[in-house]
């Protein structure tokens, strides 16, 4: 038995508007809710890979630590997106925004975003550390974590100038003094 219903085919972007770049956060938000996550590069939709096990788990373990940890100003997301311009958008793996932000939006603007973290894996180690850094610099995003899972690993970033500049790293305990106190004992978010 399958999953799908007899004709039916599964949701994916219109090959015209992907052949004109021509897709908006607008149609983003349009999407059936059986659409796969997708970011917006330019106009173009790119289906986010499926996370896995692992993936989510130090996922959740962050953002369970983040919201236990941050003072009341924060308020810490995950599988909510960032809008950095109409035609571009980018799924971070954990945010962590104003607390103002309310509701049932899913995108928030850089100015609202505090911190980025990306869980690097296997499918996604090009974008994790060399395409999502610089499009949330340019956003003026003030902090970017990327997380390696093997071994697991914590590099924290803080924009510098308009680049993100590395500030501290461990695979025992994250120690920052930005965006707020924090030291985080890396054993709290293995899966």
């Amino acid at each position: 038995m399958t999953a799908e219903p007899a004709g039916q085919l599964m949701w994916s972007p219109d090959p015209m508007m992907q052949r004109l770049a021509a897709f908006t956060v607008e149609d983003v938000l349009s999407l059936p809710d059986d659409a796969p996550r997708v970011e917006l590069r330019d106009g173009v939709m790119i289906v986010v890979p499926s996370p896995t096990y692992d993936h989510q788990d130090i996922i959740g373990l962050l953002w369970s630590w983040l919201r236990r940890h941050a003072p009341k100003q924060y308020r810490a997301s995950f599988e909510t997106g960032v809008a950095l311009s109409l035609d571009a958008t980018l799924e971070p793996d954990v945010v962590l925004v104003e607390a103002a932000i309310v509701g049932s939006r899913h995108y928030a603007r850089p100015e609202q975003v505090t911190l980025v973290v990306e869980v690097v894996s296997p499918g996604t180690k090009r974008r994790d550390r060399l395409e999502k850094p610089s499009l949330y610099a340019a956003a003026g995003i003030p902090h970017y974590w990327r997380i390696e899972q093997s071994p697991l690993h914590v590099f924290a970033y803080e924009l510098v100038n308009g680049d993100y500049r590395l500030v501290a790293d461990s695979a025992e305990e994250l120690v920052l003094s930005a965006p707020f106190e924090i030291r985080l004992p890396i054993r709290d978010i293995a899966p």
